[in-house]
């Protein structure tokens, strides 16, 4: 059951490279389109074969592979991975829904749906190896979508990209070779498990896990992105093309964050609680610094690239202080962000196709009823107000959630990630306020030309836009229907630090 969210996108992307030569670009879209909602679809199927009362893996699929080097083909899912798998298959769908006009389809839809398939696969492997393989899976795919369909210098924004996330790698596949040799139990065969059950790192000497950690900490900081390591990530969003951005944002970056819950936290809880302190201080410095660099800029996508970069510190917060709620909290805010950073991207191609420019300082009055972009404007307002943690959305819920646990663990480090909000509050406002009110004027970039009226925008292309507005209120107000989902495998995987009040507001979410 497992395998077809996995093998299904891979199968289409096939399809489609066989069969391109034959269809137009608009079957190419729609076969593709097709392929994400099944996928999505039978997500959705699975969650009634899915019990939320069991924190350990569920719908398990086992087969041997390689068993000389300890790769099986080992698959499970429990609440843990399986809200993010649903998030990978919605917004799949929406990406290549905002896929119009694209030039070169036959080889642009496989790479989307090669993306989606390897992201699965990482966020259901039970294998360390396997998660590896669909980890990197992404990187050439992604690679060449912004090589080839992202902006002037895609070039160099591309390279980058590849660099870092190939080093993230190597310290990744060495911290996965370390946990091999130690906790494999047969070391003198040279006999190596990677199956993620099978590991046994309880008798490993504390400073060895420490070091193991480390690099797993070095490695899925690149892709969080975990300041400093974060400058790749501005420069594939500005470059990258709504749709890859989308991925980008709402999905790849959470493998990162995922990576650290599973695998750093999971399988070294002792050491992990030795570098928490670091951690949070790390998040604080991410938080702080994606906020006010955010502040200071004057293209739209990348303000909220730099969002990214501090929202995604919350998690951090939340990871380190490694209480069963706190742990609640992170993966939630995965899926907040995932939603709201979606939605943000999607607005602003929508303010990019319609005007031609992102400068902050060359629009003016978008909300304009009857010249402007009212719907899209009015979007972008609910969309700030989430990322701002406004009440009665899913973004409030998150961080709500991760403040209120992480306060008795890391109180300082609390109170300085919670002045995020308030810078994200200024710098999305000062977007609003320049871009969206005022009387309207449009100057394109680089030209003293002003336009003063919009051409009238296609609902299909706001569809995706405002389901995810909708998604982003109904999980604000109904939080229960994620939370229920994820809390059996919080409380299995977090160390043994809980306190009764937080026990209380676990049950009441």
């Amino acid at each position: 059951m497992l395998s077809i969210l996995v093998w299904t996108p891979i199968a289409g992307a096939f399809l489609i490279v066989l069969l391109g030569g034959f269809l137009n670009p608009k079957q190419l879209r729609q076969i593709s389109l097709i392929t994400a909602i099944a996928i999505f679809g039978w997500s959705l199927f699975l969650l009634t074969k899915f019990d939320i009362s069991f924190g350990s893996m569920q719908l398990s699929e086992s087969l041997a592979w390689l068993d000389q080097i300890g790769l099986t083909y080992r698959l499970g899912i429990d609440g843990l991975s399986f809200p993010l798998v649903l998030l990978n298959g919605l917004l799949l769908s929406v990406a290549i829904w905002i896929s119009t006009d694209i030039q070169r389809p036959r080889l642009y839809f496989p790479l989307i749906l090669a993306i989606g398939g390897g992201v699965n696969g990482a966020f259901l492997a039970q294998n360390l190896l396997l998660f590896f393989l669909f980890f990197e899976i992404e990187l050439i795919p992604l690679y060449l979508l912004i090589a080839i369909w992202g902006g002037e210098k895609r070039g160099y924004a591309a390279t980058k990209f590849l660099i870092y996330t190939a080093i993230s790698g190597v310290f990744i596949l060495a911290a996965f070779f370390g946990m091999a040799a130690f906790g494999s139990g047969d070391t003198a065969t040279f006999s190596l498990t990677f199956n993620y059950q099978d590991l046994n790192l309880e008798a490993v000497p504390k400073t060895t896990k420490v070091i193991l950690l480390s690099l797993l900490l070095f490695g899925f900081g690149i892709k969080i992105p975990i300041v400093p390591l974060h400058t790749w990530l501005p420069d594939a969003h500005v470059e990258a093309s709504t749709p890859v951005s989308t991925l980008l944002a709402g999905v790849l970056l959470k493998l990162g964050t995922y990576g650290l819950l599973r695998f750093g936290l999971g399988l070294l809880p002792d050491a992990w609680q030795a570098i928490a302190p670091f951690v949070a201080g790390m998040a604080v410095v991410s938080v702080i610094y994606g906020c006010l660099t955010a502040i200071s800029q004057t293209d739209m996508k990348k303000m909220v690239a730099y969002s990214s970069v501090g929202h995604m510190g919350y998690i951090l917060l939340a990871l380190a202080s490694a209480t069963p709620l706190s742990l609640l909290g992170a993966t939630f805010q995965m899926v907040s962000h995932g939603l709201i950073s979606a939605l943000l991207f999607i607005l602003v191609g929508i303010v990019y196709k319609k005007t031609g420019t992102r400068n902050i300082n060359s629009l003016n009055g978008l909300l304009n009823p009857e010249r402007g972009l009212p719907i899209t404007g009015a979007l972008m307002i609910l969309a700030a107000m989430a990322s701002a943690g406004i009440p009665g959305m899913v973004g409030f819920i998150a961080e709500f959630i991760i403040f209120r646990s992480s306060f008795a663990i890391f109180p300082v480090q609390t109170i300085l990630c919670m002045i995020g909000t308030g810078l994200t509050a200024v710098y999305f406002l000062i977007m609003i306020d320049r871009v969206f009110f005022g009387r309207l004027s449009i100057r394109k970039d680089g030209s003293d030309q002003t336009i003063d009226m919009l051409p009238l925008g296609k609902w299909q292309e706001k569809y995706p836009a405002i389901a995810l507005a909708l998604i982003i209120i109904f999980l604000g107000i109904v939080p229960s229907f994620a939370t229920k989902m994820m809390e059996s495998s919080v409380n299995a995987i977090a160390p043994n630090r809980i306190q009764p009040s937080q026990i209380a507001l676990i049950q009441s979410l």
